[in-house]
This record gives structure tokens, C-alpha cells and sequence, in this order.
């Protein structure tokens, strides 16, 4: 029978005990709220603006950052573009320079040809004279061994003119 007597005072209906458990529960809820859920709750609040703040503060750097990326690649397109450029400039200048010194030994040869080209004519007009000297004093050796008599200096010039003529009118090879 003890048994049954607990059990059934277990599921009694007291309502002296229901009002008390309120009231405690209700100044145990006060309690906590005062010293636990204040100080909780502000907490919470604050780790809430700090990881607010955290992940603006990271958007705005991941902004700056972005911005900087943007920035270096614009600047290296720019030098890239600037050396591009330099060297460009670098091989006209190396081609004018080319041409110039092309220019240069180009004209030096030409001078040099037509200074030994002048002086091969004079050195043909000087044979061709000594030639003609020499083939007119050959020329008047043979005649007058032929002849056999000594000409006089107005008939030698005579004869030398007339040589002398006659080898102008023939091509020279």
C-alpha cells in the first residue's frame, strides 16, 4: 500500500504547490533575465557587430585590394607597352643609322670607282700616246731602213703627222 500512496500523491493536484512552482519559476525567470540573459544577450550583440564589422571590413578590402590588382596590371600593360615601344624606336634608329653607314660606303665606293676609273683613263690616254709615239718612231726606223736614205727633219715631221692621223681614225680596241 505504500506504494500506492506515493503514486497517488505524485499525481495529486496541490494547488498551493502549483502557485509556489509559479512563483518560482517566475522569480528564477527574473533572475536570469537580470544576471544571465542581459549580459548573454549583449554579448551576442556585440559578437554580432564584430563579425559585421569583420566582413565589412573585408569587403571593403578585398575592394582595395582588387582596386590595386586592377592598378599594377594597368601599370605593367603600360611599361610593357612603354618597352614595346623603346625598342621599336631603338630598331628604327639602329635601321637609320644601317642605312646611313650603307649610304656612306656606298658613296665612298663610288668615289673610289670613278677616282680608279679616271686614272685607268689617264693611264690608257698616256699609253695610248706613248704607243703611238713609239709606234711612230718605229714606224719611221722601218721606213727609212727601207728607203734606205736619211730624211730631212721637215720630211719626218710630215710623216709622223700623217702617221699619226691615220692611227686616230682607226678604232682603237
Amino acid at each position: 500500500m505504500n506504494t500506492l500512496v506515493l503514486a497517488s500523491s505524485f499525481t495529486d493536484v496541490k494547488p498551493g504547490l502549483i502557485i509556489w512552482t509559479w512563483i518560482t519559476f517566475i522569480v528564477v525567470l527574473l533572475i536570469l533575465r537580470k544576471v544571465a540573459w542581459g549580459p548573454l544577450l549583449k554579448s551576442v550583440d556585440d559578437r554580432e557587430k564584430n563579425i559585421v564589422n569583420a566582413i565589412e571590413s573585408a569587403k571593403r578590402e578585398r575592394s582595395e585590394a582588387e582596386k590595386l590588382l586592377t592598378e599594377q596590371k594597368t601599370a605593367i600593360a603600360q611599361a610593357r607597352q612603354e618597352a614595346a615601344e623603346q625598342v621599336r624606336k631603338t630598331q628604327a634608329e639602329l635601321e637609320k643609322f644601317r642605312e646611313e653607314l650603307m649610304g656612306k660606303a656606298r658613296k665612298e665606293a663610288d668615289d673610289l670607282k670613278a677616282e680608279a676609273r679616271r686614272t685607268i683613263d689617264e693611264e690608257r690616254v698616256k699609253a695610248i700616246a706613248d704607243i703611238k709615239g713609239e709606234a711612230v718612231r718605229l714606224s719611221l726606223q722601218v721606213a727609212e731602213k727601207l728607203l734606205s736614205e736619211r730624211m730631212d727633219d721637215a720630211k719626218h715631221q710630215a710623216l709622223a703627222q700623217q702617221f699619226v692621223t691615220d692611227l686616230s681614225k682607226k678604232p682603237s680596241a
